[in-house]
């Protein structure tokens, strides 16, 4: 289904399953949402009318809870250039993972150019501590050797323990374009909490990306599509290469949310090998149009 497709139909139909990170689990209500598309607002205000609509962020996050979220923070970028996640999307969550509970925040990346760097013209650093967040730049002797049980090609790798360790899990990408799949959304996100030679991974990069979504699961995914990176990512550096998007995009299904992020490419999710492998492991459906999915228009 391609986006155009998707507004006219209006989809609102079937609810779909809840998927857990290592450890969590999300309480269920009657018929809630899967997935919530926000558009014409401003970051923070997206942010918090995705979560309101989704059920609130005591849907996915208890009291006493340690949340991890993996922004993008990758690039030594200013928001402007729309390499990494917006600071406010950062800072939003956050604030709702506490006000809903969370004992303790986490964010941190495994960064390809010079972490303090990256954290600091991000905005990133700033905005999360702000609100009250552990920003932490990576370790190496945190990364523990792990079981991929049901992995297809990667059998064992590197994982960040804290990601092990924690109670939820929340995956917070940007959308962009990338050289090597098309584009970077959710499922490529994830690629920030590994260790060892990623770059391996651009090689059989559908079934490895896939077998890593396998292993760590979200227990949200809000993608960032305030400014998208259309050409020259992952780290552009241009601003004629930017597009003030002003949409974002929140749900429980990882592959759905992705699904919907391809399509602001003018693209379409089948053409997409990770998204199929996703697919195909049971971490979700392309098909978004056959969830509850609801849209938001937000005053200017």
């Amino acid at each position: 289904m391609k986006r155009r497709e998707f507004l006219k139909s209006g989809a609102m139909i079937t609810a779909g399953t809840f998927l857990s990170c290592p450890r969590g689990r999300v309480g269920a209500e009657e018929n809630p949402l899967d997935m919530v598309i926000v558009e014409q607002g401003e970051p923070r205000p997206m942010v918090a009318g995705a979560l309101d609509a989704l059920g609130g962020m005591s849907r996915f996050i208890q009291r006493g809870d340690r949340v991890v979220i993996k922004a993008n923070i990758s690039w030594d970028r200013v928001p402007a250039q729309a390499a990494n996640t917006n600071p406010d999307v950062v800072a939003e969550t956050v604030k709702l993972c506490f006000e809903a509970g969370a004992r303790q925040v986490k964010l941190f990346d495994n960064t390809l150019n010079e972490p303090r760097r990256c954290y600091r013209r991000s905005g990133i650093e700033a905005a999360a501590k702000a609100e009250g967040a552990d920003v932490e730049h990576i370790f190496e002797r945190k990364f523990v050797e792990t079981a991929f049980p049901d992995g297809e090609l990667v059998r064992s790798w590197p994982v960040y323990k804290d990601v092990l360790d924690a109670d939820k899990f929340i995956n917070l990408p940007i959308a962009k374009h990338h050289s090597i799949g098309g584009v970077s959304l959710g499922m490529k996100n994830l690629m920030g909490v590994i260790g060892g030679n990623r770059g391996t991974f651009h090689r059989d990069f559908d079934i490895k990306i896939a077998d890593l979504n396998n292993r760590i699961r979200p227990v949200l995914t809000i993608l960032d599509a305030y400014r998208m990176l259309i050409r020259n990512g992952p780290s552009g550096g241009n601003l004629a290469d930017v597009r003030l998007q002003k949409t974002l995009v929140a749900g429980i299904d990882p592959i759905a949310v992705d699904s919907y992020g391809v399509t602001l490419f003018d693209d379409t999710p089948v053409q997409k090998g990770f998204l199929i492998n996703g697919e195909k492991r049971g971490l979700g459906t392309i098909d978004f149009g056959f969830l509850r999915v609801k849209t938001v228009t937000m005053a200017n």
